[in-house]
């Protein structure tokens, strides 16, 4: 097998013309053969270069629309045909089909066609049939034929054959590798989109696809390799960021990150979310950035050093001056104003991301998780509660000032790993227990972190007194409820459906406590 071979003969037929008349004109100049079709053949033709009509080359016109050009023995015998094979080559002269060196193709942009909200119609004849074929059998064949499918690649193939007057085997493999995966999320955006119209939300088999936007350091701990890739969804938080400024982004900054942004995204008024290991920290509503900020830190200013802060706000300079006394890895936002970028340059290893845009916490959507042989699927839980389908299950109900603050405390409990309790006063977060093995030890821990809060602004009183209190899922045992009035609550949002919740409510009302029940659960593991 030679190693390195020329190109004599290209066919290139692209939707993204990128670069592709230069790229012609490289090869023309180098006395290869150009072929083409369409748009892409009368680009090459009008800068002056000889192209030859792949209608012409085949002997056959193009048929059906457009439909039918390439998909003849003249085009894929040519990809196809072994060029050190005495039988392929002898069958190919009998039927006159000459070997192609080169094809440069990408798609039909189907992708795009959907995201713009096209019409059935429109989007099935964006479904590409000769060009996936193409890059499949010059793929197969890669040991005689180089495949381009993206126009990033076209001066990699340049610079190669420019150095050494071909294209080498390991950069022809390199290539289609790129091809065959490049025609795997083709279909895969194919399949998902039909998936939708038939309103099959997990059809029978699933096809997953993603673009690698990062290569990361490492992945959660030095010795882990990772990456970090884009679904093509679109949907604004990290796979939509501009990184502005600060450090290359690890594996634990976007996860973190996208856990705070999703956070944000929850708060129709001006909003501050402090994460810190994929957990909030802290979290506030208030009339300005920086005032939301303030009470968020305010809930646990230990953990918040070196965490991540997510605003759903543009960024102003008040905002950015308070969030910079404090040592932060990430700031993500959907925009900032001037004033406040230059103060964030100021803190060079600070990272900060600018999205376009929030997330929107009730669209539909999936998430996907890996397990030992395969992975699980789920749609994103979008659910938020109607405040009118709350059932006030206890003697006293809610004050209008509680049920402002269980409808903020619920909406972060959503957000934090089970189980979690979230104390809130205000429009703000004033204790926040996650991920324990009991819902008592939840309880107990936020009380306790509400304490040290209090103590650290110089308080004796902890800031869970007189605030409400919320459980992402039901109360098991009174127990959970009894030290969440301990710690100062008074009033309660859970989801209910436990076997003792009459327990659970005799336990509210002897403690005078306010309860409501959602009917709604928020497990987040």
């Amino acid at each position: 097998m030679t190693e390195t071979l020329p190109v004599r003969r290209a066919l290139l037929s692209v939707s993204d013309k990128t670069g592709i008349v230069a790229f012609a004109r490289f090869l023309a100049e180098r006395g290869a053969e150009i072929l083409s079709t369409g748009g892409t053949a009368a680009a090459i033709r009008a800068a002056g270069i000889p192209v030859k009509d792949v209608s012409e080359h085949t002997g056959f016109p193009e048929i059906l629309d457009g439909r039918v050009k390439t998909l003849l023995p003249q085009v894929h015998g040519g990809l196809l045909g072994r060029r050190d094979d005495a039988a392929h080559a002898a069958q190919m002269a009998a039927h006159g089909i000459a070997p192609i060196d080169l094809v440069a193709v990408n798609l039909y942009p189907f992708e795009a066609t959907v995201a713009k909200g096209a019409g059935f119609e429109d989007c099935i004849e964006n479904i590409d049939i000769g060009g996936p074929a193409m890059i499949r059998s010059a793929a197969k064949n890669h040991a005689h034929v180089v495949v381009v499918t993206e126009a990033a690649q076209l001066e990699e193939v340049r610079a190669e054959i420019e150095a050494s007057g071909g294209t080498s085997l390991a950069l022809r493999r390199r290539l289609a590798q790129r091809a065959y995966a490049r025609t795997a999320a083709y279909d895969a955006a194919i399949s998902t989109w039909f998936a939708g119209q038939l309103g099959e939300e997990f059809p029978p088999r699933l096809a997953l696809s993603g673009e690698i936007a990062q290569t990361l350091r490492y992945g959660e701990n030095p010795h882990q390799r990772a990456a970090f890739y884009r679904d093509g969804s679109v949907r604004f938080g990290i796979a939509t960021a501009r990184q502005v400024q600060g450090k290359e982004l690890s594996y634990n900054n976007l996860n973190d990150t996208d856990a705070a942004f999703e956070c944000v995204a929850e708060f129709d008024r001006p909003a501050i979310v402090i994460v810190k290991h994929a957990n909030p920290c802290g979290v506030a509503e208030g009339e300005s950035l920086a005032a939301a900020f303030e009470a968020a830190l305010r809930c646990d200013p230990v953990s918040a050093f070196g965490g991540i802060v997510a605003a759903n706000r543009r960024l102003d300079a008040a905002a950015a001056a308070r969030i910079t006394e404090i040592f932060t890895e990430v700031v993500i936002a959907p925009d900032a104003e001037e004033a406040a970028l230059a103060i964030f340059a100021r803190k060079k290893n600070l990272r900060l991301l600018l999205t376009g845009g929030l997330p929107d916490p009730a669209a539909p959507g999936m998430v996907v998780r890996s397990v030992a042989g395969g992975f699980l699927a789920q749609s994103r839980d979008a659910g938020r509660i109607d405040p009118a389908a709350l059932r006030v299950v206890t003697r006293r109900a809610p004050t209008a000032a509680e049920m402002a603050d269980l409808l903020f405390a619920f909406r972060v409990c959503k957000h934090v790993k089970s189980n979690a309790i979230v104390y809130a006063k205000g429009g703000a977060t004033v204790g926040i227990g996650a991920g324990q093995m009991s819902r008592v030890d939840s309880a107990r821990i936020a009380a306790w972190k509400s304490g040290e809060a209090a103590r650290a602004s110089g308080s004796d009183v902890p800031l869970a007194q007189g605030s409400v209190v919320a459980s992402d899922a039901f109360f098991p045992f009174a127990d959970g409820l009894q030290a969440a009035a301990a710690a100062g609550a008074t009033a309660v949002i859970q989801p209910g459906g436990s076997v003792r919740d009459a327990e659970v409510i005799a336990a509210a009302d002897a403690a005078g406590l306010a309860m409501v029940f959602t009917g709604m659960r928020h497990f987040r593991h």
